[in-house]
Order: structure tokens, then sequence, then C-alpha cells
């Protein structure tokens, strides 16, 4: 996401600023720069507030909100519509859960072309909100704590977007960090592709079975990952 609105900012010559998390991977973050970005790293919690407000202090311009943009949301419907089209009639599709933005895309999108389809949102354990709220009816906050998937996960669901969400998708499961890790390693290793986390996180779902039979697919959001990271998730699949 930030990487795309850098390099819309360059193409059209104007400045771009991104305000990330202080647990970013250094990969990502370089490629922001690489792209003409200027980053700020703030503390989880005054870049969540960030994603409650829609603004941070002392930037000015337009602020695409990551999450909330309806424009983006849009963009991110295209999978889905490219997913119906080029395969099909599909059981399930599994999407990880950064704030929503792409989950919702994607289950709007299918809910108009294939409407049998299940999304199923996927987040990590250590900061599962969706999932949560799910279970329980209604909106409600849960513990986080950061981890090596920095691109998904927080501790609550904004309210706008759990008014959206939570009649598009199917469900939401919370997966244990071994369960990605062993997912970044199956797709590096198996299908030489190098997937961050987060990117992880539907795979990870889908081989404990949360997709169930049939036709399933994961969509494999992001490949920024540190390579001392990704370098330690191979030697410890190794050693297991």
């Amino acid at each position: 996401m930030a990487q795309g609105v850098c390099w819309v900012a360059r193409l059209l010559g104007v400045p771009a600023t991104v305000v990330a998390p202080d647990h970013a991977p250094r990969a990502k973050l370089e490629a922001i720069e690489r792209l003409g970005g200027r980053v700020v790293t703030v503390p989880f919690d005054t870049w969540w507030e960030t994603m409650e407000t829609g603004a941070y202090a002392g930037v000015t311009g337009l602020f695409v909100h990551p999450v909330l943009d309806e424009r983006v949301m849009a963009g991110n419907g295209v999978i889905g519509l490219e997913l119906a089209e080029q395969l099909g009639e599909l059981d399930a599709v599994l999407v990880p859960w950064g704030g929503g933005g792409l989950s919702t895309g994607i289950a709007s999108a299918l809910a108009a072309v294939s409407p049998e389809t299940r999304v199923v949102a996927c987040e990590p354990a250590t900061g599962a909100p969706f999932a949560a709220s799910i279970a329980a009816g209604h909106r409600i906050d849960v513990d986080y704590t950061p981890s090596f998937v920095d691109g998904a996960g927080s501790k609550a669901v904004l309210p706008a977007m759990w008014e959206r969400a939570q009649p598009l998708l199917a469900g939401a499961v919370a997966v244990p960090l071994d369960d990605v890790a062993s997912a970044v390693r199956l797709l590096a290793t198996r299908a030489r592709v190098v997937a961050e986390g987060a990117g992880a996180l539907a795979l990870a779902a889908a081989l404990v079975g949360h997709g169930g039979t049939g036709r399933v697919v994961c969509i494999v959001s992001g490949g920024n990952i540190d390579a001392d990271l990704l370098a330690s998730i191979l030697v410890a699949g190794e050693r297991g």
C-alpha cells in the first residue's frame, strides 16, 4: 500500500510521507525510500491513533487511508474480480486482515459476481480483534503484541470497518505465529515465493483446515521481510 502511494507520488512529482509503526521491517521502509517517500516511524499506539483520526500532526495534504479509503478498497476488489474470472467457482478465499481494506474489497467484488464464495479473514493470534469481535457478536478490543507478522494484527477493529466487514465476510481466524512461520518457510522452499509474515497468514490458516474443502484460494499479499528474519525462519525449520 505505502509503496504504491509513493510510486504514484513520484510519477506525479509530488511528495509522499508514510507514517509507519516502529516495528515495521527495514525492507519495507527502504523500499518506500527508494521510491522517494519520506518515512516517519512512531510507536504502535501513535500509529493506531493516526488510523483512527485519519491525520498525523505536522503533515499536510491528502491522507490516503490504508484501511477506510473507498478507492483503495475498490482497487483491492479487482483481485476478487480476477479470481472469479480466471478460476471460476470458488468455495473459499482466505485473506490476510491488516485492518480490513483488502478483505472487504475482495469480499465486496465476490459478493457481486460469486456470492457462494466464502471470504475468511486471517489474523495473527498476537492481535486478532476481528476474530474476537465476530465471536463476541460486537466490536471488542484485544491485547496486541507486535510480532514478525507486522503487516497484520492490531488491538481493535475501526468502527466504520466493522460495520462494512461484518456482513460481508464469512468469518475470521486467529493464526498462531508458529503456523505462520511454517507457511513462510513452505512458500520459500516449495513455491520459491518470498512472503512476509502477513503475506503467509492465509496459507497458514488453510494448511490447518480453516478454508474448508473444495476450491480454496489463499491471498499472499506481501514480500516485505528482512533477509535476516527470513534466514532465521528457514534455519529454524531445518533444525526442527
